[in-house]
């Protein structure tokens, strides 16, 4: 590209995960990446809020030894990938074009896709939709959107749901998750997970580095303003996904309750459903152990 730019994490020396920049749908993301150039199979990550591509540096050289090629950017609005201002630019159909250019840039014939809380709400418009051919879909903590809609109109998840709404007061958001060094970011982190134990300063800082950086809380919160906004989350006809459909839950989930799990599969009829109780909703990194597991074993 002719230019240079920092990453917001160093990969371990022996995890086999490199850092690069890619364009895609008229946008840079910041690429993490392990796995054989050459394999036909990409495994393709969607981070969640307040996250980064870093929350899947549990998985993927699992998933690379199990012969994927794993793709895992920085989403649009993250880390040092390309920040549009406004609004609209985060909405769902725009998300998921993001989704489809990063397959189409990858050259594969193959696609999993691999998603966690707000890369899962994408990855779930992104299977019904159809937008491209997935083998399988993996989602965690973050239930079909019509199950979410079923659950939206009971007082359990309004509830939890409540920063939704705080997130659409404008600048106070910003503020508050960035003051501090961004100390609520790393409080989210911390004070939601049941087991701490890898949740350490070294973890945290490098959500609270991005977070802080001038500008950066705006087009994390705008997901959820775009969500409130737009039509999108709500055009998605019958909601059926016919592929094999993985959905790995931290039953200890602060934002999300298990309800929102149930009758799944009147919409996923091929679909294996993994309850991990007392995980948190940060589940593939307070449990990597026992989310391997499983998706390995689902994998097969």
């Amino acid at each position: 590209m002719g230019e240079s730019f920092t990453t917001s994490w160093q990969p371990a020396a022996d995890s086999g995960i490199t850092i690069r920049f890619i364009e895609a749908n008229g946008l840079r993301f910041e690429l993490a990446e392990t796995g054989s150039a050459d394999s036909e199979h990409l495994m393709l990550c969607l981070h969640g809020f307040p996250e980064l591509n870093f929350s899947w540096r549990h998985q993927m050289p699992m998933l690379a030894e199990m012969g994927y090629r794993v793709w895992a950017p920085n989403m649009r609005g993250y880390g040092m990938s390309s920040k549009p201002e406004g609004v609209e630019p985060y909405r769902l159909d725009t998300l998921v074009q993001d989704v489809a250019a990063l397959i189409d840039a990858s050259g594969a014939k193959k696609v999993t896709l691999m998603a966690h809380d707000w890369g899962a709400i994408v990855a779930w418009h992104f299977a019904i939709k159809k937008i491209r051919p997935l083998e399988r879909l993996i989602i965690m903590n973050v239930p079909h959107p019509l199950a979410s809609r079923r659950e939206l109109r009971h007082w359990h998840q309004i509830k939890k749901s409540w920063y939704i709404f705080f997130f659409q007061i404008p600048g106070l958001p910003e503020w508050g998750l960035s003051r501090n060094g961004a100390a609520k970011v790393r409080d989210v982190f911390y004070n939601m997970a049941i087991d701490k134990t890898h949740f350490s300063d070294d973890v945290l800082d490098v959500y609270a580095r991005a977070a802080a950086k001038p500008g950066a809380a705006t087009p994390m919160i705008n997901y959820y303003r775009a969500l409130m906004r737009y039509p999108d989350f709500r055009e998605i006809g019958d909601g059926r996904v016919e592929i094999p459909t993985l959905m790995v839950w931290g039953e200890e989930d602060a934002a999300i309750d298990i309800r929102c799990t149930n009758d799944t599969d009147q919409w996923v009829p091929n679909l294996t459903l993994h309850r991990l109780p007392n995980v948190s909703h940060w589940v593939q990194q307070e449990a990597p152990d026992k989310v391997n597991a499983i998706v390995r074993d689902w994998l097969g």
